[in-house]
């Protein structure tokens, strides 16, 4: 018990795990990719998955972390966001409720996974009895919004995401509803940065499907880096969720990395320390 588990969604956008496994690799203990037995996607549509894939998958895993979980986990009675949520939850109990229950999608890449994992051993206290005393531990997204011809568009300023927990009683996909502890760790996220066929089926199969704002793949396929400037309010739901893009002339991920540094891209130790304050109050007296 105790240790530093990982799971993964093992779906269509399969290849993505390529880019994604190798920044927590190291630094997990175990690591479980978790496929619906009868290739399904929430949404029950079908995908495949090129063999080749699991031929890199095995040479990849030297240490002998990774577990492919199966599973029925595309339910017709359910919509996509409740088969997301259940799936979520089946995931964190077979990685076992006593260890650091992290979960990561496949186009999420840590840029410092070393880092999340020390601070998250200064509350190993809370896996003594998680049951009694439920936390979640939040990062922050930096969104690939789009790729363009010479480099990405990115919302410019990092949005919370939900990443760990000790007990997964999620109430929607991988948040609950217990206090949030916030790390500075920032997780770059292609989210809506696919090709326009890739895009189409993620929207269409996706939890949030049902949400999607009519507009928005439009706006998607008007923006560039020519013009992204004189736009705004981007969401897929709320468009003024993610009011202004950014750009980074590049599409590598190391010069990506560089470059968030010396932009100095980040979360204010001070606005954390207030956002930590305000959830230890709010559940101070939460039994």
């Amino acid at each position: 018990m105790k240790k530093i588990h990982v799971g993964f969604l093992l779906s269509y956008d399969y290849e993505l795990l390529k880019y994604s496994l190798p920044p927590v690799y190291k630094f997990a203990d175990k690591i479980f990719l978790a496929k619906d037995i009868n290739n399904k996607t929430w949404s029950g549509n079908n995908f495949t998955i090129d063999p080749s894939f699991f031929v890199w998958l095995n040479e990849f895993d030297i240490d002998n972390k990774i577990e492919i979980y199966e599973d029925d986990f595309s339910l017709p009675n359910l919509n996509a966001i409740e088969n997301d949520t259940r799936e979520r939850t089946m995931l964190s109990k077979k990685m076992g409720i006593g260890n650091w229950l992290i979960q990561i999608d496949s186009d999420e890449y840590f840029l410092d996974f070393e880092d999340f994992v020390k601070k998250l051993r200064k509350y190993d206290k809370y896996l003594e009895n998680p049951e009694k005393n439920k936390i979640q531990i939040f990062g922050w997204w930096l969104i690939i919004y789009k790729y363009t011809e010479t480099g990405i568009l990115y919302v410019n300023k990092p949005l919370k995401a939900a990443f760990a927990t000790n007990y997964p009683n999620y109430t929607c996909a991988r948040r609950t509803d217990e206090r949030v502890i916030y790390f500075n760790n920032l997780v770059l996220h292609e989210s809506v940065a696919r090709t326009e066929k890739e895009l189409e089926f993620k929207l269409k199969n996706w939890g949030h499907n049902k949400d999607v704002n009519p507009n928005f793949l439009d706006k998607w396929k008007s923006v560039s880096e020519f013009n992204y400037k004189e736009m705004n309010n981007f969401y897929y739901i709320e468009p003024e969720r993610w009011k202004k893009l950014g750009f980074f002339p590049t599409k590598d991920l190391n010069e990506i990395k560089k470059s968030i540094h010396k932009s100095k891209i980040s979360v204010s130790y001070l606005y954390l320390a207030k956002k930590n304050l305000g959830q230890w109050f709010k559940h101070l007296f939460k039994k």
